[in-house]
């Protein structure tokens, strides 16, 4: 018998054990049903409580004897509990998205807000609008024909030619969901009085659209914390409970600094590779070296691809291998001296990282000829001249690595706890 746990057709990359691992002291199991199976394990009731998600958040109502209020208005169910063979379902998305919303808009009453999507979630989002007063509330669709009765929707290209001046927007769609990491629905740019945006989307930790949000100075927040809130809610739910709202902030920072990549930059030579494999040995972490990643492809040596295809190739070759280790979340990531020369890796690097400079004294650093543009000490030197204000710049932090590869280790992880 399952006490507790998540119920859905695929849950490979869910994040839902983990978050409820946090909350308390029960077992919580992943049940992947396929859709011939869901009327068998709800009619059987051999459980205690559980989540539901996609694609059953709908399917799972007949069987069920009550429904909250909460999950009437919604129309979907995302937990259930067994009260002693009566199921009562309830639904507490609504609590994490308006959690999300308030955490990255702090008076949303009186915006203008886009919701991106058609699906369930952006039901969820539209009443999560109407409970905060929100000003006028417009879905977008890729198809004019996706309509949602009483509410106003129009497509992408009316909402960029229309509605250029809202303020909020939320993003249901699962364009920039993992594996696709690199795509984002919309290009904001044109929206000159975004105050916010809100991405369901947790995994990545930062979507494009969010990493975009950032970039022009607009507050963003992807899926995580609404993951943790709604999970913390429902976990009140299986025990007609309360928690402090302190826990959600809690578990989101273990969860999000566990899934984020550590990312090392920094000079030839400037201690990488040592401090790298150290910390993958500390926090059991598995290790990507883009050099490597790079050699193994090309099945020869890195100087070997600069004498026979040039600078460019390579270039190339470590964009394309900077893009695959960033599309995984919670490993580390050691690049070559020269990734931060394309705004593209610096991009892809940050959309799940968090960058650390190692810099070492360049009188330390040790010239080699397998270091094609640092082979000696007069070009080694140039390098480090020429990349240190993008080594600075687009560092989240910089680790002084002048004693041992040990204590920049360690300073890394007491700076990431």
């Amino acid at each position: 018998m399952m006490e507790y746990g998540l119920i859905g057709e695929k849950l490979k990359h869910s994040f839902s054990k983990e978050i409820h691992g946090y909350i308390g002291k029960y077992d919580y199991h992943l049940t992947e049903i396929p859709p011939s199976d869901l009327s068998t394990f709800l009619s059987e009731k051999e459980f205690k409580a559980v989540n539901v998600t996609i694609p059953y958040k709908h399917q799972v109502i007949p069987f069920l004897d009550e429904i909250s209020p909460a999950a009437k208005a919604i129309g979907a169910v995302n937990c259930i509990r067994n009260d002693d063979g009566r199921l009562i379902g309830h639904n507490t998305d609504f609590d994490g998205l308006l959690a999300v919303l308030n955490r990255t808009c702090k008076e949303p009453a009186g915006k203008k807000i886009l919701i991106l999507g058609t699906g369930g979630t952006s039901d969820t989002a539209y009443a999560v609008c109407k409970s905060v007063n929100a000003g006028e509330i417009i879905k977008v669709s890729r198809r004019k024909a996706e309509q949602s009765p009483g509410v106003k929707t129009v497509t992408y290209e009316e909402a960029i030619k229309h509605h250029a001046d809202s303020e909020i927007i939320i993003n249901t769609t699962p364009s920039g969901m993992y594996p696709d990491v690199f795509s984002k629905p919309i290009d904001i740019s044109v929206f000159r009085e975004l105050k916010a945006v809100v991405d369901v989307i947790y995994n990545p930790i930062r979507t494009k659209l969010v990493a975009q949000a950032k970039e022009l100075g607009i507050e963003a927040e992807g899926g995580l914390y609404m993951l943790v809130a709604q999970a913390v809610r429902a976990s009140e739910f299986f025990f007609s409970t309360k928690y402090e709202d302190s826990l959600i902030d809690e578990i989101y920072k273990k969860i999000s600094a566990g899934k984020t990549n550590i990312v090392l930059t920094g000079m030839p030579a400037s201690g990488k590779t040592t401090i790298s494999n150290i910390l993958s040995g500390a926090l059991g972490r598995e290790l990507i070296d883009t050099d490597e990643l790079i050699e193994k492809k090309e099945k020869m040596s890195i100087s070997e691809i600069f004498q026979r295809y040039g600078e460019k190739y390579f270039r190339d070759a470590e964009s394309e291998a900077v893009k695959e280790a960033s599309s995984r979340s919670g490993i580390i990531i050691a690049t070559g001296g020269g990734a931060i020369l394309r705004k593209e890796n610096i991009d892809n690097l940050k959309l799940n990282g968090t960058i650390c400079f190692i810099n070492r004294n360049p009188e330390d650093l040790i010239p080699t000829k397998e270091r094609p543009t640092a082979f000696n000490r007069t070009e080694m030197e140039k390098r480090y001249k020429e990349r240190y204000s993008i080594y600075v710049s687009t560092a989240d932090h910089i680790i002084k690595n002048n004693s041992s590869a040990e204590d920049a280790a360690e300073k890394i992880m007491e700076i990431l706890k």
